[in-house]
């Protein structure tokens, strides 16, 4: 009798392998790309070298199917309980190929687009009147009450910030971790997506969820498509979005240029606020960046979040050209005690913050290509 190996059993949706065994996950590529005994959809090359879940007890092969319930582990791997259920959560499946995200971009977005707190920009505004304005998650979403602000309910985003008919009105869906994950968990219930549609932001930067380099690969897949799954409700609202793009591996960069090639977004979002030391810059982020840079459509779009050193801007400047928009709060959180950016970093001049506010935009933008 010949014997035939078949997959391991699920729940009717494709689950990773319990602790992180390659043999048995439904997500592994195997060395030659064309997976293994147990591959469904052949995404993945192997565990993280430095996850430091991958050694958790309570994620071994054999550990008891609820070893994980009194740890109170925020992780989603193959290990949890609660792993079919985020697998539904998302579709049943990790690879991108049912998402698109039809939406436009607005015309007349600057390259550079300071963020504020977002209160009504009038005496910022008063010396630049400048063409667009962002704000940040946190600002329209309580962190504390994960319901949205009523000054940005109860009137359009616009109103809200103040701005001119021919002004922009951006909101940047980033935030910590305890927000965005309460965004995706109360967006159903409330109907978040759809009460932002109707504050009629001209432009909408679609959350990004994590990707650490020490925890699983289970958790990066899954948020990598909760993204951009997320920047299609935004799309199907009716927003014209922007979705994030965030990687840890070359495979995870060739899948969204796969994606992106298939569905042509109207551009890409990247947020670096969180690349601060200079090891995962050079290790992580500016390779990533220069290899979007050389495989990207010539003509796709780029908006940047976060970065604001000036050799740094400079570099992304040059490899990216006209198509880049950066966006940045350090004009605001320089102006607020005085401050101004300068080629030589921070300066402390004690100046009004509407002038210091000024002089930072306006040396931000002098930094990156003319339209």
């Amino acid at each position: 009798m010949t014997s035939v190996s078949l997959p391991i059993p699920t729940v009717g949706v494709p689950l990773p392998g319990r602790g992180c065994d390659c043999s048995s996950c439904a997500f592994y590529a195997g060395p030659d790309g064309r997976g293994g005994p147990a591959t469904v959809e052949p995404l993945c090359t192997g565990q993280n070298s430095d996850c430091r879940f991958c050694g958790c007890s309570a994620a071994e092969a054999d550990a008891p199917a609820n070893a994980c319930v009194t740890r109170k582990c925020p992780i989603r791997c193959g290990s949890r309980t609660g792993i079919a259920g985020w697998m539904a959560d998302v579709g049943g499946t990790l690879t991108f190929d049912d998402i698109t995200v039809d939406s436009t971009l607005p015309d007349g977005l600057p390259a550079f687009i300071p963020m504020t707190d977002g209160s009504a920009v009038t005496k910022l505004d008063a010396s630049l009147n400048w063409p667009a304005y962002g704000v940040g998650l946190r600002r329209v979403f309580s962190p504390d009450t994960h319901t949205l602000y009523k000054r940005f309910t109860e009137q359009t985003a616009r109103q809200a910030l103040a701005l001119g008919d021919h002004q922009k009105a951006v909101l940047v869906g980033y935030g910590e971790d305890p927000l965005v994950e309460a965004f995706w968990t109360r967006r159903g219930r409330d109907r978040l997506v759809e009460r932002i549609a109707e504050q009629e932001w001209d432009l909408v930067l679609s959350c990004n969820y994590s990707i650490y380099g020490d925890w699983p690969r289970t958790e990066h897949l899954l948020n990598m498509r909760r993204s951009l799954l997320l920047a299609q409700e935004f799309a199907e609202a009716g927003v014209n979005v922007v979705p994030n793009v965030y990687w840890f591996r070359l495979e995870d960069l060739q899948r969204y240029l796969t994606w992106i090639e298939d569905t042509q977004p109207a551009g890409i979002a990247i947020n670096v606020q969180t690349v601060r030391d200079n090891a995962d810059w050079d290790s992580w982020e500016r390779p990533g960046l220069h290899f979007l840079a050389e495989n990207l459509p010539a003509d796709m779009p780029v908006i940047l979040t976060g970065l604001s050193r000036a050799n740094r801007i400079a570099e992304i400047a040059q490899i990216f050209g006209p198509r880049l928009t950066l966006i940045s709060q350090n004009p605001h959180q320089y102006a607020l005690h005085g401050a101004v950016m300068t080629a030589n970093g921070r300066e402390d001049v004690h100046a009004r913050a509407e002038d210091a506010f000024a002089a930072t935009v306006q040396y931000m933008a002098s930094l990156l290509p003319r339209r």
